[in-house]
């Protein structure tokens, strides 16, 4: 069996540690959670347990509260490869559930339900590779001139699919389908819409920076200045967190 190396070992041992604090983030969210969708403050929530237990999307928090704690306790014991990929298929089994239940999964009739869905689970899991591979790259990558040509075709495929997935799952929230072109329409009018139309302006910044990657820092980090690469890579992964905040608020609007 394959044994990970030195890089791969330090990776799974900061990925224990996030998955930790996943997992107390995912504790806080069923909370908060159940207690908007019973409409009762935190304090009172006991009480409400049986009923909150009742609730899809409580219910698939707790499962992803439990997939992350396990998924910590697998990375913290990660030796080899075929760990390393059990821990991935965790990470895509905990990302899921939540996506399962979301407003695109139960405010549509039966299509539109499963296509805003499906693109949704796509848009999050290429944002994840995404912004993890980056921030892997800078962490683990800084020597590896491979991995980072091979992270830039991985990036722009994302990129081109997030672009893709977030415009379709949009418009259905917005009643393309119905109403014409809802994100047009509606991105001015509506509080969802306003949070569609920032988050796109930060993802045209995301495109903006991959592309000034592949005319200027990526030439120049093959040319053994690599300065300009990684401080505008720095950069990225500040815009994507503020990107990912968008996407949260957005995940809570109506």
């Amino acid at each position: 069996m394959q044994q990970l190396g030195p890089q791969g070992l330090r990776a799974c041992q900061d990925a224990a540690v996030a998955a930790g604090v996943w997992a107390v983030a995912s504790v806080g969210g069923l909370l908060v959670t159940a207690s908007v969708i019973l409409g009762v403050p935190l304090s009172e929530l006991g009480a409400r347990a049986g009923d909150a237990g009742g609730v899809n999307q409580v219910r698939a928090l707790a499962v992803a509260v439990v997939l992350t704690a396990v998924l910590a306790v697998v990375l913290s014991g990660a030796r080899t490869v075929r760990t390393a990929q059990v821990a991935l298929l965790l990470t895509a089994a905990a990302l899921t559930g939540p996506l399962l239940t979301g407003h695109g999964a139960i405010e549509r009739t039966a299509f539109w339900s499963v296509l805003a869905t499906a693109s949704l689970v796509v848009h999050v899991f290429c944002a994840t590779a995404w912004i993890g591979g980056l921030g892997s790259l800078i962490r683990y990558g800084r020597d590896q001139q491979a991995a980072i040509e091979k992270f830039s075709r991985l990036a722009l495929v994302c990129a081109l699919t997030i672009g893709a997935t977030g415009l379709l799952t949009a418009e259905i929230h917005l009643g393309g389908r119905e109403d014409g072109f809802g994100l047009i329409t509606q991105w001015v009018t509506t509080g969802y819409g306003a949070l569609v139309f920032a988050k796109a302006i930060a993802f045209a910044v995301l495109v903006y920076i991959g592309r000034r990657h592949r005319q200027a820092t990526l030439p120049a980090l093959a040319a053994n200045e690599p300065a300009a690469f990684w401080r505008l890579a720095a950069v990225e992964l500040l815009v994507m967190a503020g990107t990912v905040g968008l996407a949260v608020a957005l995940s809570r609007t109506p």
